[in-house]
């Protein structure tokens, strides 16, 4: 006989006898209750009347409680089960235990036992007026920004998981990245066929691949834990060890995923055990998946070192990087979670994957987080308000910073550097300033985040002649920010057929005078880019942004052998999406046609229905910014 067998039928004895089971609800979130000590008889209150309740998940044998002693229970007391002894109990001369049992198997009500056996799955106990819908999922609402909910509504489920999951997260444009940010991240409703748990999980994925881990544990989050499928678990997994947070997968460890089989799983009900009351027991599972070489041995070391601090464990962890190739999702985030940073060669050689987490992990000294912001900056994940406020914190902390590491003093010059950008007094002061921040330009990454620094700064000089000749760095530099109007200032400065000029017709948000062939082929005779590219993409937006003399245009296209009426299989998704007003759409549809590493690998076809698409939805202001980044990052 099973010990399953056992307990049904020591269950289904105590209800012949007693009438009827009450359990108690846990007021503790899921996964965090604490095993019960052997205890006396839980008593109902008086003053409110019982209510059905779920029953909990039965414990291992060795927390069941010691059997109640035998008596009549008072009105007011709760029906206890008794333990069931390991050894049966002697059976009567010529009956077998076993055919006992089952005969009272069969006397019990097959509806009773279906639900206890319900009763033993894990489930989350949440008010049915609080929990939420799966058919609308999201972070920002339509009125904080996001697009309107029914953009997705009728979109076929398989179309829209095709495009999300084969778009990689790099986008040569960065003003693509906040516009792909702001589309994946708002309250939209799930699309035809499709689960509203996996309609989050693909959407986190890719926030996570652009390097977007607070936008995609948010995602996470604004589905209840009781509701998550597979897909979801693994973007959950992903999304709180980007945030150096694996104690926030305690809850599902102990729902949906309490059986995935896996290293990292292991690891972490291991880690939330030590965060309940069984602290030993979590430690001792990882002690055996040390010996037994369950995973990486920096991620199990790292594990144990972050349980250890839960229960105050006695012995030290060490940290040993020695033999470790590369580091892995795992041990980034539980290395941040444990206030260590990896050796220096290990972080070159993640390079940006690194660098995207590093930037928003608060528990990093500034110097490695401004360390890591360029490459964030050049992508799109910090704005320049939050790199303007990092290297604000650097300065304030100059006094700290000024004796340390060779690398602290790097950042604290550049702080002060920022500084004087603002508050120089005199206005050469300020530019000479801006330009050291730009750098020479050797690492195109670095300088593009330059820009991103200096855009407010950039916006405070004044248009003069003096400063004409780095007037098209300056307005590329405010347009990393998005501040057209200041740009525009300096249109009275620039001669037609700069780079000035081209970058000022693309981004006024008011131009009404069309482009004519003569300013084509002045910029055309000052573009010294690479075959051409500037000229043909400022033909490209000025076409999507229908600011151009359309004989001008293709007689111009022409010349550059450009041939913007060719369809693809994308060009004709993304017409049709303008076609039919979805931004949504149209947004995650630009971000596909922007995946690359550099401009150059774009082409002026898809900047053009790009930039068309996005107008025609609405979004002139991002088609506005990505045209005039195409011209100015060539």
């Amino acid at each position: 006989m099973t010990r399953r067998v056992l307990w049904l039928s020591g269950v289904a004895a105590l209800v012949a006898v007693s009438g009827t089971l009450v359990a108690q609800e846990s007021l503790l979130p899921p996964g965090f209750d604490s095993p019960p000590a052997p205890a006396r008889p839980a008593q109902q209150r008086s003053s409110a009347p019982a209510r059905p309740a779920t029953p909990a998940p039965p414990r291992a044998a060795a927390n069941t409680p010691a059997p109640a002693p035998v008596g009549t229970p008072s009105a007011t007391a709760t029906p206890v089960v008794q333990a069931i002894p390991v050894a049966s109990a002697p059976q009567p001369s010529g009956t077998s235990g076993g055919d006992s049992d089952e005969a009272l198997l069969r006397s019990v009500d097959p509806a009773l036992l279906e639900k206890l056996l319900q009763s033993a799955k894990p489930k989350f106990d949440i008010p049915l007026s609080g929990r939420r819908s799966l058919d609308i999922i999201g972070v920002i609402d339509e009125r904080e920004g996001g697009f309107p909910v029914g953009s997705t509504h009728y979109l076929n489920g398989r179309f829209v998981e095709g495009v999300i999951s084969k778009t990689r997260g790099r986008f040569v444009s960065r003003w693509g990245h906040i516009l792909a940010r702001r589309a994946l991240s708002s309250r939209l409703a799930t699309p035809v066929g499709m689960n509203g748990a996996d309609w989050a999980a693909i959407r986190a994925q890719l926030l996570l691949r652009m390097g977007e881990a607070d936008a995609a544990r948010a995602m996470v989050q604004s589905v209840d834990s009781g509701n998550f499928t597979r897909a979801l678990e693994d973007a959950a997994m992903a999304s709180f060890l980007a945030t150096s947070d694996p104690v926030g997968l305690c809850p599902i460890t102990a729902l949906t995923a309490a059986g995935r089989p896996g290293w990292e799983w292991d690891l972490s009900r291991a880690i939330c055990s030590s965060f309940s009351d069984e602290g030993s027991s979590g430690m001792a599972q990882l002690d055996r998946a040390l010996r037994r070489g369950t995973g990486n041995k920096i991620d199990i070391l790292l594990a144990q070192k972050f349980a250890g601090a839960a229960i105050n464990a006695r012995r030290a962890v060490k940290i040993e990087w020695e033999g470790v190739e590369a580091l892995t999702p795992w041990s980034i985030g539980m290395s941040f979670a444990t206030g260590i940073e990896p050796p220096e060669a290990l972080r070159q050689s993640a390079g940006a994957t690194y660098s995207l987490t590093a930037v928003r992990a608060p528990m990093l000294s500034l110097a490695s987080r401004a360390a890591a912001a360029d490459v964030a900056a050049a992508r799109g994940v910090l704005s320049s308000q939050a790199m303007i406020d990092l290297y604000s914190q650097l300065y304030a902390a100059r006094a700290l910073n000024g004796g340390g590491a060779a690398e602290a003093d790097e950042w604290t010059k550049r702080s002060e550097t920022l500084r004087a950008a603002y508050f120089s007094k005199a206005a050469g002061d300020r530019f000479e300033a801006i330009r050291t921040l730009w750098g020479d330009g050797t690492d195109p990454e670095r300088a593009f985040s330059g820009l991103v620094l200096t855009s407010y700064a950039s916006a405070r000089l004044s248009p003069s002649n003096d400063l004409s000749d780095s007037a098209s760095a300056l307005i590329a530099s405010m347009l990393t920010a998005g501040l057209d109007r200041n740009a525009l200032k300096w249109a009275p400065f620039l001669s037609v057929g700069s780079e000035g000029w081209g970058l000022v017709v693309l981004a006024n948000p008011a131009r009404a005078t069309q482009v004519t062939g003569e300013g084509l082929n002045a910029f055309a005779d000052n573009d010294d880019s690479e075959g051409a590219l500037r000229s043909r993409f400022l033909l490209a937006g000025l076409m999507g942004l229908q600011r151009v003399d359309p004989a001008a245009a293709s007689k111009f296209a022409e010349k550059m052998g450009i041939d913007l009426n060719r369809q693809t299989r994308w060009t004709r998704a993304i017409d049709a999406a303008a076609a039919s007003d979805n931004p949504a759409l149209v947004s995650l549809l630009a971000a596909f046609g922007m995946q690359a590493e550099r401009w150059d690998r774009m082409t002026p076809l898809h900047l053009y229905h790009i930039v068309s698409a996005l107008r025609q939805v609405g979004l002139e202001a991002e088609a506005r910014m990505i045209a005039a980044e195409a011209v100015s990052r060539v």
